[in-house]
Formats: structure tokens, sequence, C-alpha cells
């Protein structure tokens, strides 16, 4: 079972790396956005993989931490880059 957990870790950082490339090249600023929350989910499954194969439980709770990040930095990106305008509602 080490191995196929070591494999998936495999496929997920290949993952990271057309992540990368649409970062850099992603027409539109929403692209990047995905692109950068692909980053953060797919760093918190390898996490929980690396966490299994070595038996560290603390890597699972840094796991967590960084998944919680992930989420607040996309939505205040999100925020930054489409403001609503303020007051009311639509």
């Amino acid at each position: 079972m080490t191995t196929f957990y070591a494999l998936a870790a495999l496929f997920l950082l290949l993952t990271i790396a057309a992540g990368l490339v649409r970062i850099l090249r992603g027409p539109t600023p929403a692209d990047r956005l995905l692109a950068a929350q692909l980053f953060g989910t797919t760093g918190t499954a390898i996490l929980f993989l690396l966490a299994e194969v070595q038996h560290l439980e603390f890597l699972q709770d840094v796991a967590l931490v960084f998944a919680v990040l992930t989420a607040t930095t996309a939505v205040a990106f999100a925020q930054r880059l489409w403001p609503t305008g303020g007051g009311g509602s639509p």
C-alpha cells in the first residue's frame, strides 16, 4: 500500500506542475485563482499521503491548517479581485 501512496503523491506533484503552467500562462485572473486553489488542495492531499506513509500524525494537523489557509487566501483574493461595490443588495 505504501507504493500506491507514493505513486499517488507523485501524480499529485504532476498536477501541481500543470497548475504552475496555468498560473504563468492563464489568460484571466480567475484562471490564476483556480490554479492557486489547486496548489492548496493538492498540497493538503500530499501532506495527508505523506503522513500515512511515514506514520507521522502531526503532518495531518499541518495539512488541516494548510487547508484552512488555502480557503482563506482564495476568499481574500476573490474579494480583492471582484469588489462588491458597497451598499445594499442587488
